[in-house]
């Protein structure tokens, strides 16, 4: 049976009982450590316990990895499936071994991280999060993996995408807020005028965000 222990990773505790969870996927080359203090920069006051997972791949250049990338916004197929299914074990398996409610998650992530919270949140099948963060991301295509919005129409979705961008374009992070907001989602869309990287402003704006989010969920009780 998949637990959280079959992805490795780090926690933030909360400051007393958990309203919820925060989980913060890194992108490509990166580990556990590099999004964990984005945690205290997007709740600050430590009410929700917050979570940052190592991607399961080992690949060039180094670091680790979601998928493989062939062509972007077109993960690998093989790889793109073989991390999709153990991240939605280990995810399922966090509220009950954390002990909040699984409503009452935000997912988010930067780069890779932020394409593995759209597929995470929002494929078919999956539960919806109380909210999505994707952080210079894409909407995924991948043979047999299917986007699912329908029932979804409310569910908060905060996108954040760098204008000079080299590695994934802006188009990219234009035409997620443009399909989810035709599809009912309620999206919060920020560009900023910089490359491949996380804008602090836009973060300071998410502290709001995050917190008006899980406010909003179900208890789960």
């Amino acid at each position: 049976m998949a637990g959280i222990d079959d992805l490795r990773h780090r926690v933030r505790p909360a400051a007393g009982e958990p309203q919820g969870a925060l989980v913060l996927l890194h992108g490509r080359g990166a580990d556990e450590h590099d999004l964990f203090d984005l945690l205290d920069l997007l709740d600050p006051e430590r009410r929700l316990v917050g979570v940052t997972p190592r991607g399961p791949l080992s690949l060039p250049p180094g670091g680790a990895h979601w998928y493989a990338v062939r062509r972007i916004g077109y993960p690998d197929h093989d790889t793109f499936w073989a991390g999709y299914e153990l991240a939605a074990s280990w995810l399922d398996a966090l509220p009950g071994a954390l002990g909040f409610a699984a409503e009452r998650m935000v997912l988010g992530g930067f780069s890779q991280g932020a394409v593995m919270s759209y597929a995470l949140g929002l494929g078919r099948g999956r539960p919806s999060p109380a909210a999505i963060v994707a952080l210079s991301g894409f909407l995924p295509t991948v043979e047999g993996f299917e986007l699912d919005t329908v029932g979804r129409e409310g569910l908060a979705v905060a996108i954040g995408h760098g204008t000079q961008d080299p590695v994934i374009g802006i188009e990219l992070g234009r035409d997620a807020s443009r399909r989810l907001n035709a599809a009912g989602l309620a999206v919060t869309y920020r560009e900023s005028p910089m490359d491949h990287s996380i804008d602090p402003r836009f973060a300071e704006h998410l502290v709001g965000f995050v917190a008006g989010a899980v406010e909003a969920a179900p208890s789960g009780a």
